[in-house]
């Protein structure tokens, strides 16, 4: 029972310590405003921004409620451990191991988020897949990220909305973006950015023979405060087209998608996931004033790799992770050295073991 009480005294100090770092009480201060906040009169006259709001403010007090919940459940084991000890009563002993391991691994799971230590891990995301080498394999290759992505995204409960998408020639995706509303969405996903390589027997060669295919993610955080970038109206060229993805007669009839590009920058953003061409654009001038905040803090400071990874053209030599399908299956991450060979999982959106193998060795 002596030993007990020491590791149950020594994970109450590392759950305090924890819930210190990552400033529970402060989220929770930070909740209580937001509520104030929508009850204001006229806050729902924005109902775009209300529900974001409300929904972050859900997050934070789930947040805060696990983590209480947790500190409360410590303390009272310990106390309870104590009296036993106290009483010299023995018979609880087996169950209060049980109690310990269980909130032990319910705070393991927790400390991952100290690995989220990034100024815009907590941010929503901007994810975008570019097909590379490889053809029509390529674009096919692109679409199945593509699905892997959004199952990830909808295990976590989080949001996706997808602002622009170009179909390939024959099959697949040419490029997709998409923007992921949902608290540590940057933070999980910022490692995913780079050249993702996959092996297979193509499904599109008569001959079956084994192809080689890249497709290139790109991983930004959505920046609030990018809103407040002033852009020239003369140093953006503006094209509208009809919308390629679904949307019924609107999108055959009206040119409501957008493409924006920053002369002086040459960054190019497209959206086509809204009604009308205004809200298009300014989805698209948000996601772009994003882009240049990041280019001129990357400028600023240096800060290439933690933001947004090294700028890589999706070929051979240049993949961050490979996936094998044939002649054997197995996904490795050539920068951690993780790997597994359950890749079935991976495509259907497990990503958790890659991306916190990503974040260990990113803090080394």
């Amino acid at each position: 029972m002596e030993n007990l009480i020491k590791q149950i005294e020594g994970l109450r100090e590392r759950i305090n310590k924890t819930y210190n770092l990552l400033d529970i009480d402060g989220q929770e201060s930070e909740a209580r405003d937001m509520r104030r906040e929508l009850n204001k009169p006229g806050v729902w006259s924005d109902r775009e921004r209300a529900i974001s709001l409300s929904k972050k403010a859900e997050e934070l007090e789930k947040e805060v409620a696990t983590w209480k919940n947790l500190k409360k459940e410590i303390l009272e084991l310990e106390e309870l451990v104590a009296l036993a000890q106290h009483e010299e009563d023995n018979s609880l002993e087996e169950e209060a191991r049980q109690k310990f391991k269980e909130l032990r691994k319910r705070f393991e799971k927790l400390e991952f988020f100290i690995l989220l230590s990034s100024p815009y891990d907590k941010n929503n995301a901007i994810l975008s897949i570019h097909a590379g080498t490889g053809g029509v394999d390529a674009q096919d290759w692109s679409e199945i990220l593509e699905r892997m992505y959004l199952r990830f995204i909808e295990k976590k409960g989080w949001q996706a909305e997808i602002l622009d998408r170009i179909p390939g020639s024959e099959a697949g995706i040419k490029k997709v973006t998409i923007k992921i509303n949902g608290r540590w969405a940057y933070g999980y996903l910022r490692g995913e950015t780079g050249v993702h390589r996959l092996v297979r027997i193509s499904p599109f060669d008569a001959e079956a023979m084994r192809h080689t295919s890249f497709a290139l993610v790109e991983v930004i955080p959505e920046i609030p405060e990018a809103n407040d970038i002033e852009i020239k109206e003369e140093d953006l060229h503006i094209d509208t087209f009809r919308s390629s993805g679904a949307g019924g007669q609107h999108v055959n009839k009206t040119e409501s998608a957008v493409r924006i590009t920053h002369k002086p920058t040459g960054i190019v953003v497209s959206c086509q996931s809204r009604r009308s061409q205004h809200q298009n654009k300014e989805t698209a001038l948000k996601i772009l004033k994003s882009k240049i905040h990041r280019l001129e803090e990357e400028k600023r400071k240096a800060r290439e790799r933690e933001l947004r990874g090294e700028a890589k053209k999706a070929e051979w030599g240049k993949q961050i992770r490979s996936y094998v399908m044939q002649p054997y299956k197995m996904v490795k991450d050539h920068r951690t050295k993780y790997e597994t060979q359950d890749i079935d999982s991976v495509l259907n959106g497990e990503l958790d073991d890659l991306i916190e193998a990503y974040l260990r060795w990113s803090l080394k």
